[in-house]
């Protein structure tokens, strides 16, 4: 009985939460980026389709988030459930063609997505509460981790010829595999005290508290065009798998390594102010393909965006940890909710149209969100 309630060790924590992120957001929630292109040329999906299979994902996050925040329930229980969930739905998507199918199956794996981000995030941020920032660092890779796999996957399905199907499965057994590695550390006693989550928020959750909530959905808002379309973007330009496919790896590889150098350069600088300089970095790489759409563009684009997404996620999540104290659980569901209505929202502002005309007006309005964000954080902090 007291081996299951024994927290694991820093570095053991570390390892789990990462693979944990690697299958809730890189397999969960990423994954149909890349292979957007792929089932468009297979199964003839259109633009304004996989716009609506991403909404849905989005709509499902928000659900994930706002359940979440209202039952705010124990983190390592919601870590195992929903990696169980997303393992069972990713290769429930391999086993079906049909459109409305596929609406459903990304709608139920956003809500698993979200609680999964939650559970896990509050899980290990308690146990890493006395670390090093490098062990935060080597967390978040994991998401960046999990769109390398990913991206790899959707890379070998359309240089070999295979169906997206294939694609799917494969993944979903990776899914499995984390979830059997994961599921007896998350039953360890490293979630918040359950007394502690009972209590009632303390009031420096206030005004502080919906202000990085605003911050963070704006960031959602902001990201979410590259972070869905950049595939599909450049497959417009460059019609070849074997070079197309090369943007969801480069993407996922700049998530991974920028947590982790920036946890070495940035040890000892504020969450806040690495959050909001990272949507400055963030901003060029929104607007650089709308402005001037090429191979380059997106190229800048992938690091910009992939390079700072997760870094934004660990900075934002960090200062919650901050603010809200040992019960960050609500505050980061709040925070979730807030993203996850943002990146709700993106899409949807794509008119109908060619991807290079439709992405213009959208991506400078997020830009501009984005640098607007970037100033309140700063100025918040100047005024503390």
């Amino acid at each position: 009985m007291n081996t299951l309630n024994r927290s694991p060790s820093p570095i053991a924590a570390t390892l789990i939460a990462a693979l944990g992120l690697a299958s809730a957001m890189g397999i969960g929630r990423f994954a149909f980026t890349p292979l957007l292109p792929l089932m468009q040329q297979s199964f003839g999906l259109t633009l304004r389709q996989g716009a609506w299979l991403a909404s849905a994902n989005y709509i499902g996050y928000l659900l994930g988030a706002l359940v979440s925040l209202i039952f705010n329930p124990a983190p390592g229980r919601a870590a195992r459930l929903s990696l169980l969930w997303i393992a069972v739905l990713t290769i429930a998507t391999g086993f079906t063609h049909l459109f409305e199918a596929w609406v459903v199956l990304r709608l139920l794996t956003g809500v698993a997505s979200a609680y999964a981000l939650i559970g896990i995030s509050s899980w290990v941020l308690n146990v890493l509460s006395q670390q090093p920032s490098i062990f935060y660092g080597w967390v978040f890779a994991g998401v960046g981790l999990g769109m390398i796999l990913a991206g790899f996957t959707g890379l070998a399905a359309g240089v070999w010829h295979q169906s997206p199907d294939h694609a799917w499965l494969a993944m979903g057994i990776c899914a499995v595999v984390v979830l059997a590695l994961a599921w007896r550390p998350l039953n360890g006693g490293a979630g918040a005290p359950r007394a502690v989550a009972a209590r009632p928020p303390a009031r420096r959750m206030g005004v502080e508290a919906w202000k990085l909530t605003l911050c963070y959905g704006i960031f959602g808002f902001g990201y979410i065009i590259p972070a869905t379309f950049l595939p599909a973007f450049a497959r417009q330009l460059i019609s070849d798998p074997a070079v197309f496919g090369w943007v969801w790896p480069v993407f996922g590889a700049a998530a991974a390594l920028s947590t982790i150098i920036s946890a070495y350069l940035f040890k000892q600088a504020l969450p806040r102010n690495v959050w909001a300089y990272s949507l400055v970095v963030t901003a060029v790489g929104v607007l650089a393909p709308a402005l001037y759409p090429c191979l380059a563009t997106v190229v800048i684009s992938t690091f910009c965006v992939g390079g700072t997404f997760m870094v934004v996620t660990m900075a934002g999540l960090r200062e919650a940890r901050l603010v809200a104290g040992a019960d960050a659980s609500r505050l980061i569901a709040a925070m979730t909710t807030a993203f996850a209505v943002g990146q709700l929202l993106g899409p949807l502002t794509i008119p109908p149209g060619t991807l290079q005309e439709s992405i213009f007006y959208p991506s400078v309005g997020a830009a501009c969100l984005l640098l607007a964000a970037a100033i309140t954080l700063l100025r918040r902090h100047s005024t503390t």
